[in-house]
């Protein structure tokens, strides 16, 4: 079976609910507090193994309570933990997360033990790995997503740069991905192009492949993506859910486009897929709670005429 290896950060979510979001110096009273696994290189993983894929996931945590709990959650979904470091001298990533009544969600974000992810590890694992697709974020060191991507392509992966967040990224990461995933605000950050329109968004295109890249989703939340591959630029609608938490989201987005890849889909193809996927994840609670499973985004496909492929390898 084809395999994605994840490089990427492992985090315990703590979540806040408030009606409305405070304002610097107000004190507001919140709605509930709950605890979520969480980390983006976590959510990215558990999405793709949520997906039928093998997935192994390099990262970093502590030798501590959340640490524990983050590995048996990722077990518990199928992901490979043999290349998750654990650390005595460090705690456990976390952040901290208020989520408002119309689900935007403002985050805090601690490293912990994902700043001790180094580039010489990452680089062994990844030569050890079986694997066709690096996905990687940065929630990592940048020397340890430069190594990882290197690394990569050296070995003749297909290499996936989440570019959140996107002010760590470079032009040299950018030259070394094969496809960008940024929103409409790391767009703007990476290419200083802010997405209002096609046109917009293919001088967006035009300079993403200007640094290197010549594939990528531009990412526009509930108004869809726009998906350049070389001169073509192709839009996809979002599906119109209600929403309840967003946190996430674009985590379950990149996990899902990558299985749809290694399946052998095109990329607007993967997109598509994953479109619909990460629509379903905002319908509830939790980064990796509310990933659905290929089987759930089959069911709903069906019920709501959605053409989809239904490979399930």
């Amino acid at each position: 079976m084809s395999k994605i290896c994840v490089v990427g950060s492992i985090n315990m979510d703590i979540v806040t609910s408030v009606d409305v979001y405070p304002e610097r110096g107000q004190t507001v009273f919140g709605k509930e507090i709950m605890e979520f696994p969480g980390g983006k290189g976590a959510n990215q993983s558990i999405a793709c193994a949520r997906q039928n894929k093998e997935v192994s996931l390099i990262g970093c945590v502590g030798e501590d309570v959340h640490g524990n709990t983050l590995i048996n959650d990722l077990q518990k979904n199928q992901v490979d933990t043999s290349s998750i470091k654990r650390l005595a001298d460090a705690s456990s990533g976390q952040t901290t997360i208020i989520l408002d009544d119309e689900a935007e969600n403002t985050i805090i974000y601690v490293e912990g033990a994902n700043g001790e992810l180094t580039p010489a590890y990452v680089a062994e694992c990844i030569q050890r790995l079986d694997a066709k697709i690096l996905l990687t974020q940065m929630e990592s060191p940048y020397e340890t997503v430069l190594m990882a991507m290197k690394t990569a392509k050296e070995k003749g992966l297909n290499v996936i740069l989440d570019p959140a967040p996107a002010n760590q990224v470079t032009d040299e990461l950018i030259q070394l991905a094969d496809i960008v995933l940024p929103n409409i605000h790391e767009t703007e950050v990476l290419t200083g192009v802010l997405i209002k329109d096609k046109q917009s968004a293919q001088k967006a295109a035009n300079i993403f492949r200007l640094k290197g890249v010549e594939q990528g989703v531009l990412k526009l939340g509930s108004s869809g993506s726009y998906i350049f591959d070389g001169d073509a630029l192709t839009f996809v609608e979002s599906i119109k859910v209600k929403a309840v938490d967003t946190v996430g989201a674009g985590d379950c987005f990149a996990g899902a486009l990558a299985s749809a890849l290694i399946d052998g889909q095109s990329l607007v193809e993967a997109a598509t897929y994953a479109n619909i996927v990460a629509a379903l994840k905002v319908t509830k609670h939790g980064a990796q709670a509310g990933i659905p499973t290929m089987e759930e985004v089959q069911t709903f496909c069906k019920q709501n005429n959605l053409a989809i492929y239904l490979q399930n390898n």
